[in-house]
């Protein structure tokens, strides 16, 4: 059996790569290729006028990362942070707030992962982690998957909904989830499995305590423990972005805290 599984996986990495080169070669034909070319001194320059301190292998991925989201964004709409200024001070702080409130080798499920913020951005900052991306449309998730591709790194795409994983009896001890609906939705996404996860983190802007108080009206958060597990201010807006901690009452509370 151990063998038929080992062909099983062999025969789905080879699709997703020759999906990956028939999508790669319609776009060449279309004429929509050289894509955009990212400066790995100029990104360096930013980041660390952001006082973010990586690694220069990182910074290089993080360059190769933009030049291939923006590159496929001219054809799916993925980001409107399409400056290096915009990327840094949108989606790797934000991602960088995240990373500290994960342990080493955790298992971690990105909710909705788009054009891979903060899944992608974690596995090149915490390469430790073992990270799946969940994107239930499927172009997207085709993209997804010639990102981490073409980046080299050993993420899981999965085109599902996030609740539908766990669902299927896979546990995570972290969820982490980044613009993708309001605090009530995310809880009713959920309410059946809070038991498949150890936490979830959301990042929330400056309104998150409306949408707490949204959530509790509609009694969506009556068997969860929430806590604000980190604040920072955006050097894109001036506004405080938090991170929200929210497990179930019937586990004990998991993670790092700031």
């Amino acid at each position: 059996m151990g063998g038929i599984y080992y062909l099983q996986e062999v025969a789905e990495q080879f699709l997703v790569s020759l999906r990956n080169l028939v999508l790669l070669l319609c776009c060449a034909h279309s004429g929509l290729i050289p894509m955009p070319t990212v400066e790995f001194k100029e990104l360096a320059e930013v980041v660390s006028a952001h006082e973010i301190q990586l690694a220069d292998a990182q910074l290089q991925q993080l360059a190769r990362y933009c030049e291939l989201l923006w590159d496929w964004n001219e054809r799916i709409n993925l980001t409107r942070h399409t400056t290096l200024e915009k990327f840094v001070t949108r989606d790797l702080i934000d991602t960088m707030q995240l990373a500290q409130l994960i342990a080493p080798d955790e298992a971690v499920l990105d909710v909705g992962s788009g054009g891979g913020v903060p899944g992608i951005l974690l596995g090149i900052v915490r390469p430790d982690l073992k990270i799946a991306l969940s994107e239930s449309i499927g172009k997207k998730a085709r993209v997804l998957e010639n990102l981490v591709e073409e980046l080299d790194l050993p993420l899981a795409v999965r085109q599902a909904r996030a609740e539908h994983l766990l669902r299927d009896e896979h546990y995570f001890d972290v969820l982490v989830a980044r613009a993708v609906g309001p605090l009530w939705k995310i809880c009713r996404w959920f309410e059946s499995h809070w038991l498949s996860m150890g936490r979830l983190l959301a990042v929330k802007g400056s309104q998150w305590t409306d949408e707490r108080y949204e959530a509790r009206q509609r009694g969506v958060m009556k068997d969860i423990e929430l806590r604000r597990a980190a604040t920072y201010s955006s050097p894109a807006t001036g506004a405080n972005h938090v991170i929200l901690k929210l497990w179930s009452k019937k586990l004990p509370e998991t993670g790092p805290t700031q």
